[in-house]
């Protein structure tokens, strides 16, 4: 099976690397030990051919004294072993040696690698062996009998068989444990360092990784934040600070969704409730002409189309904030800002009023002691937020009584307040007098509407950073006020 942890996935490739370069190390290092000793004996045996020909006296009247060669032959072998000692002649064909008869398989020698040995070439040079075929090694020559008139050479093969064999049992039964005991112990050290660094690198993984699977096996709900550590943060530290902030994201978003559910919910509750009483109505009535048309005089008859009408007006109303709270709840509503006269366009929106003031016998009056700066804002939005507050104003507002729409410079902008001197809120309702379909105390005159303008008025203001503010004093009267910010002219 695959590595499923991240630390079990960098032990294994740290024993890989390390092994491979234990098999790299080894290789290099006796490739290069070799290289070395090759170089090493033959500087040291460069003359060995020539002293053997000097001392032992194996040229006499610039002749080959054979009898001297195989004493030669004799004596050294015994001496050194480790060396061969061969008798070319001008081509290189051998003469004679001092190996075992029937061991050599060669019968000429290259001259090649001869003539760079006696020109001085760069060590190592490396000779045919005369008992392989196909196997060089260092050598020492030297020309017989003199450099002027070479009649044949003294070819000495430095590191002959039995110095192969010897070697073989050396390295098998010291240099070989030895390298191999350090390579061993230098990768094992190598291997526990790194296993421990990597357990210490891996570690806040770890805990990171607990955290989210217990975030996740809570259903998202119970959030564990990762302790940062001070100091610079790294990658780690990074992603531990992205998932603490990405938990309490979605622990916002999924309590957003449960309170927009239960919103849906009691939406759904609430429409069909406010729906159903005018279908009901404007159907009852529908009916009724329908069946007694004739029999009605045209007094009953207008009466009941009236009757029909105003609820066909109040669904329409209702239908239409509806869709403008769902643009606003869904921020489908883009605002268009523009400058405009904060005091003109209250007066705008007091005219509208001024006839249902009139049946109400209610005044409406605008208050504005300075002159006011420009505003910057969604003036078809403002206008509504100002019908809504008028609105409720006057279905409230005491048989004779006044509202007024004050404007006034302060700190964040423009102020403007609507105040009436009608009922008044009730305690109990003031938290609750912007949730949508919320229908105060006062049943007498909350029955006429569904309870959507002072919601939608709200998110209109919060579109523009701002909220809505309200006082009441039950029996007094009641406040509405908001802020909208000063135009700041690009200059």
């Amino acid at each position: 099976m695959m590595p499923r942890t991240l630390f079990t996935k960098l032990a294994l490739a740290l024993t890989l690397l390390l092994l491979g370069i234990g098999l790299l190390y080894t290789l290099l290092s006796t490739s290069l030990a070799n290289h070395y000793q090759q170089v090493f004996l033959q500087n040291l045996n460069r003359d060995l051919a020539q002293n053997i020909i000097a001392k032992r006296q194996l040229i006499n009247d610039g002749a080959l004294d054979n009898a001297a060669l195989k004493e030669t032959f004799k004596r050294y072998m015994m001496v050194n072993p480790s060396i061969e000692i061969y008798l070319l002649d001008a081509s290189g064909n051998i003469l004679s040696y001092s190996a075992e008869p029937g061991q050599v398989k060669r019968a000429h020698v290259d001259l090649g690698p001869i003539r760079e040995f006696l020109a001085g070439k760069k060590f190592p040079l490396m000779g045919e062996d005369p008992r392989s075929y196909d196997r060089n090694k260092v050598f020492s020559v030297a020309p017989i009998p003199s450099a002027r008139d070479p009649q044949g050479y003294l070819y000495v093969v430095l590191r002959g068989e039995e110095y192969d064999r010897t070697e073989q049992l050396f390295q098998g039964d010291f240099l070989a444990q030895l390298s191999s005991t350090a390579v061993l112990v230098s990768l094992i050290l190598g291997l526990l360092v790194g296993l421990v660094l990597f357990r210490i690198l891996t570690r806040r993984l770890h805990y990171l990784t607990r955290l989210m699977d217990r975030f996740r096996e809570s259903n998202f709900t119970e959030h564990t934040p990762y302790k940062l550590r001070g100091g610079k943060q790294d990658e780690i530290e990074q992603l531990g600070d992205h998932y603490n902030q990405m938990a309490e994201r979605i622990r916002e978003q999924l309590a957003d969704l449960t309170r927009q559910d239960k919103v849906r919910r009691e939406l759904v509750a609430n429409v069909s409730h406010d729906l159903r009483t005018p279908l009901a109505a404007l159907q009852g009535y529908i009916e009724t002409l329908k069946l007694k048309a004739d029999s009605f005089d045209p007094e009953t008859r207008t009466q009941y189309l009236d009757v029909a009408l105003a609820h066909s007006r109040r669904l329409t109303n209702l239908v239409n904030e509806l869709f403008e709270l769902a643009k606003l709840d869904a921020r489908e509503t883009q605002l268009h800002r523009e400058p405009f006269a904060p005091a003109e366009l209250v007066q705008d929106v007091i005219q509208k009023f001024q006839l249902v003031a009139a049946e109400r016998e209610a005044r409406l009056q605008m208050d504005c002691q300075e002159p006011l700066p420009f505003v910057e804002a969604d003036i078809g939005l403002i206008e509504r937020v100002l019908e809504n507050f008028l609105s409720n104003s006057l279905r409230y507002a005491k048989r004779g009584g006044e509202i007024h729409v004050a404007l006034a410079r302060s700190d964040p902008g423009v102020e403007i307040q609507v105040r009436d001197d009608g009922d008044g809120i009730a305690e109990q309702d003031l938290p609750h007098i912007f949730d949508r379909f919320f229908q105060g105390s006062n049943k007498e005159r909350s029955g006429d509407h569904a309870g959507l303008g002072l919601a939608i008025a709200q998110r209109i203001i919060k579109l523009h950073g701002e909220n809505i503010r309200v006082h009441s004093v039950p029996g007094e009267g009641t406040v509405f006020s908001f802020h909208l910010p000063i135009w700041q002219p690009n200059i």
